[in-house]
């Protein structure tokens, strides 16, 4: 038991080197920021806005879309269910904003499996512009979002730039929110950024940029709506090209709105079982993100030796010290400030993301804005004819 303890002691501290790292390379992320110059031409853009249901601050969210500080975009809406409560704050909005360029769409088409890329399927004959954007609902963005994105899009060779984002909850109250805010903000934003430095391009789904001519060059949105990680493969299919995959220095802020434990583990198993059917062996290894799992079980085996109570104290504190110095690293570059994090959560979410790890091997089927999708599934799908609504509205 001794030498047990001892060997999860060591994969505590590699874990709390990690967590080290991570803060290094944000804050050198948030240093280098604003070194790109736009273009004096800088070229139009299409923002594309896949909705599906009216999320917590939705609203809020799509302003910060309408309030971009960009010469010319234009925003596209893509909702399938006529009767989705989403339209009516869309709605609201274009009468709040009649100046933006607006178009509305409204069309059920399934296509296949995966329903955000049938939005967008559904959604791309209204797009005027070539450089198109997929900007999730939930991102609160910065008013220099677009700015930013097209700075890397004009780099010679880039061919799809996409961003990192935090998580924010919608109000003060609620743990479970918390919790999966900062699983994304001291979690998975450092370690997209450490995986970088290792040589790693990879698309986050949150956001991409793209010309339309890449994007039929990869095969288009109809070549990924079979698919699960649309994200990744899309990311994978420009860098197929010789193009490369840019990660802008901005970041929004992503609505984490879970309201219990049931919700965020069934979204965030969603999340791990993809990532496991992509790279289950880099999966394993994230483990080490996550040292109070590590110095909490040396503590259990060593029978609650001093050693092992200082160390998993100390780690709780280093942990939590590196949560409050992401946040201020990044506090400039954010859409939405995000809330702090409470020290008492920090071991608690270790737990959970261990839990949802191991998990993750047993799943073959996840859920997504209440659909089910298989992790490994590739059954295709009729297209269904239906009548198509468009409205649009140009300033």
């Amino acid at each position: 038991m001794t030498f047990i303890a001892d060997l999860l002691a060591l994969l505590a501290c590699l874990g709390l080197l990690q967590c080290l790292a991570g803060l290094s390379v944000v804050w050198r992320f948030a240093k280098a920021r604003g070194r790109g110059v736009l273009s004096s031409r800088p070229s139009a853009v299409t923002i594309l806005k896949p909705l599906c249901g009216d999320e917590p601050l939705l609203e809020e969210a799509l302003v910060s879309c309408f309030r971009q500080d960009y010469p010319e975009f234009q925003i596209v809406f893509g909702i399938q269910n006529p009767k989705d409560p989403a339209l009516a704050v869309v709605r609201r909005l274009c009468e709040r904003f009649p100046e933006r360029d607006v178009a509305v769409v409204v069309d059920p088409t399934p296509h296949g499996p995966n329903r955000k890329v049938a939005n967008l399927i559904n959604m791309l004959p209204s797009a005027r512009h070539d450089v198109l954007v997929i900007s999730d609902s939930d991102l609160h963005l910065p008013p220099d979002y677009l700015e930013r994105l097209v700075v890397h899009l004009e780099k010679p060779g880039a061919g799809l730039v996409t961003s990192l984002y935090i998580g924010s909850p919608p109000t003060a109250k609620g743990w479970a929110a918390k919790m999966g805010s900062t699983q994304i903000s001291h979690c998975f934003l450092p370690g997209v950024l450490l995986s970088r430095e290792l040589g790693r391009q990879d698309c986050l789904g949150s956001t991409a940029m793209l010309t339309r001519d890449t994007l039929e060059r990869t095969g288009g949105f109809r070549a990924l709506v079979q698919l699960l990680a649309e994200d990744n493969v899309l990311g994978q299919r420009v860098k197929g090209l010789g193009l490369s995959v840019e990660l802008a220095d901005t970041i929004p802020t992503a609505t984490v709105p879970e309201p219990n434990l049931r919700a965020l583990w069934e979204h965030e198993i969603r999340w791990t079982s993809t990532i496991r059917a992509l790279a289950p062996v880099s999966l394993c290894g994230s483990t080490l993100q996550y040292p109070l799992f590590w110095s909490l079980l040396a503590v259990l085996l060593s029978g609650g030796a001093p050693w092992s109570l200082v160390l998993f104290v100390a780690g709780w504190m280093l942990r939590w010290v590196a949560v409050g110095l992401i946040d201020s690293a990044l506090r400039p570059m954010v859409g939405r400030p995000a809330l702090p994090t409470p020290f008492w959560m920090l071991p608690i979410r270790d737990l959970l993301s261990i839990a949802e790890i191991a998990t993750s091997f047993g799943v073959d089927e996840v859920v997504w804005r209440g659909h089910k999708l298989g992790t490994n599934s590739d059954a295709r799908h009729a297209v269904v004819p239906v009548v198509v609504e468009t409205e649009s509205t140009v300033g």
